[in-house]
């Protein structure tokens, strides 16, 4: 098969608008990346590089400031009752009362109120009352021995009335609360939200 001139010359167009086609999406295609000259990138890569070394001369003075903020966290959540539920840090304030109560003489056995609340944000307050017959000066010990404790305590509610034995024994109902972490405070649910 021979081809003719005339087929011979369409096969030459043929073949030009093929590579001048191929030429064409090569220098397209390396024109699209964007090409940034050596004066411009040179000052704006010593800015960047002078930036990120005032960021890590900086970096151990930030490390000490985030320790010593971290020591004065631990040193005032010491007080915090350490539990993994709200049902045993009830416990813990039971056994914090019962140990002060015993301490003074003092015959402290049946907790007749728990509860566990939200304390601000990151807080929450577990609740626990107790009712016994103590002697006053009885009483005033207990609550100086509670005072001295580590644990984070307060009185939310003191009770007494007195007696009609001739020993002058007082009826006391104390609720005594504790700070927990919030994790241990159940999330109230709203109305949308069964």
């Amino acid at each position: 098969m021979t081809l003719s001139a005339k087929d011979r010359r369409n096969l030459g167009i043929v073949a030009a608008g093929v590579i001048l086609i191929f030429l064409r999406l090569e220098l397209h295609n390396d024109s699209s990346a964007a090409v940034v000259t050596s004066i411009d990138s040179v000052p704006v890569a010593e800015r960047r590089l002078e930036r990120l070394r005032q960021m890590a001369a900086t970096l151990p003075g930030k490390e000490a400031v985030l320790k010593q903020a971290q020591g004065e966290l631990q040193t005032q959540e010491a007080g915090i009752l350490k539990a993994d539920t709200a049902a045993q840090a009830q416990a813990q304030l039971l056994d914090t009362i019962r140990q002060a109560a015993s301490a003074n003489g003092i015959d402290a056995r049946g907790a007749d109120e728990l509860r566990v609340r939200p304390l601000a944000n990151d807080y929450g307050e577990v609740t626990v009352g107790e009712s016994f017959t103590c002697g006053i000066e009885q009483l005033v010990n207990l609550l100086a021995d509670l005072a001295n404790r580590p644990q984070i305590l307060a009185t939310e509610e003191i009770n007494v009335s007195g007696g009609n034995d001739k020993d002058k024994k007082v009826q006391v109902r104390l609720s005594l609360s504790g700070v927990v972490s919030r994790k241990l405070v159940p999330e109230k649910k709203g109305v949308a939200e069964f």
